[in-house]
């Protein structure tokens, strides 16, 4: 969850990156159309729950069914998920239909707790994907790294397997660099697991952090811009096999006023083919209310594996490549604070959709937006 609506000051150092290299590839490079577009109002209620946090979304092609997951930690209601079904005629964009909507479970079966009261028991859901072939799913949960006067928490990311009722199927083991310390060391609060994508055979499993970890460097800034990690699993195993550098845009904007809240960081990413990642990265900066939204190709064949690297910092290696697909201030369209994205069915013409959600914070300063595009290759 990014909570876009929170002043904060962060430091903006600049680091080096003179050892990193960018590796490209001449292969084909998609170009994303906007079909149609909808929002879903900020008072929608479904099965007495709050619709809002919407923070990823995946497709069952067979069942032409949507999962989308709620990235509320049990303040409104339960930690969940939903299913939908989205109409799309004639590639227009008419409305989503909730179907039905489902209560996450921890290891002993019960809900997540309250992140005001049992903050040590709550879940922070950021993504969700549909696995065909075992009929599960698999979900992310952010953590919290928190250490104030008031308030310690410590609580590590997970990435959760579940059946299609909200029952915890197990988890994997995350490398200890995904762990949160009291030390600057590890994810940053707020900064940790955002995407997960499979592959096209779902045999592995790509996960995202938003955010540098602390001994990678410095977030982005609105001259530079950080380094992130993409994690490669192997889904059976559930082991982490390999790990990528990724380097960040720098900020679009200039926070208003100068010094308060501003973030680039990866919201989201989708498997396109071998090797292949559509990745989205999404800018906000105090003072703007749009989202400045970019998704980039992002290519990992040649990138270094950096599993072993204790740091990023002053190495001699190949970070992931990366070609811009779409810049969405382009679309002339506000764009509010997209952190899903998934392939849907077909258009009339066979070329795939490509569908966005976005996770309004439950503020009705923000928007729950629902965006069709046209894959063009």
């Amino acid at each position: 969850m990014r909570k876009l609506l929170f002043l904060a000051v962060f430091p903006a150092f600049l680091f080096s990156c003179s050892n990193l290299k960018q590796t490209f590839e001449n292969k084909p490079t998609p170009s994303l159309k906007l079909i149609s577009s909808i929002e879903i109002p900020f008072e929608e209620t479904f099965q007495n729950t709050k619709v809002g946090g919407l923070s990823g979304i995946d497709y069952d092609v067979k069942n032409d069914l949507y999962y989308l997951i709620s990235d509320d930690r049990s303040m409104f209601n339960d930690s969940r998920f939903y299913t939908a079904k989205i109409r799309l005629f004639e590639n227009k964009l008419e409305g989503i239909d909730f179907q039905s909507v489902t209560t996450l479970k921890n290891e002993i079966g019960e809900a997540y707790g309250n992140w005001y009261t049992t903050p040590s028991t709550s879940a922070d859901p950021e993504d969700i994907r549909f696995n065909p072939k075992t009929n599960t799913l698999v979900w992310s949960s952010e953590g919290a790294r928190i250490l104030t006067a008031g308030k310690e928490v410590l609580q590590d990311p997970s990435l959760n397997f579940m059946d299609l009722k909200g029952d915890f199927l197990g988890n994997v083991t995350l490398p200890e660099n995904l762990k949160m310390q009291k030390l600057e060391k590890g994810p940053r609060n707020n900064g940790t697991l955002e995407g997960i994508t499979f592959d096209k055979k779902y045999k592995t499993i790509y996960i995202n952090i938003e955010e540098p970890l602390f001994e990678d460097g410095d977030q982005a800034n609105t001259s530079k811009g950080g380094l992130i990690r993409l994690y490669q699993f192997n889904a059976k195993t559930k082991k982490n096999v390999a790990q990528f550098g990724y380097q960040l845009e720098p900020i679009a904007h200039e926070p208003n006023p100068k010094g308060a809240f501003a973030v680039n960081g990866v919201s989201a990413i989708q498997y396109y083919d071998k090797k292949r990642l559509l990745v989205v990265e999404r800018s906000y900066s105090t003072g703007t209310q749009a989202c400045t939204v970019k998704v980039f190709l992002c290519d990992v064949k040649k990138a270094t594996n950096v599993k072993n690297y204790a740091s990023l910092q002053n190495q001699k290696l190949e970070l992931a490549s990366k070609k811009l697909v779409l810049n969405m201030d382009d679309l002339g369209i506000f764009i509010d604070n997209i952190e899903g994205l998934t392939f849907g069915p077909k258009m009339a013409n066979g070329n795939p959709s490509i569908i966005f959600v976005s996770d309004n914070n439950f503020s009705d300063k923000q928007k729950t937006q629902v965006l069709v595009f046209e894959v063009v290759k």
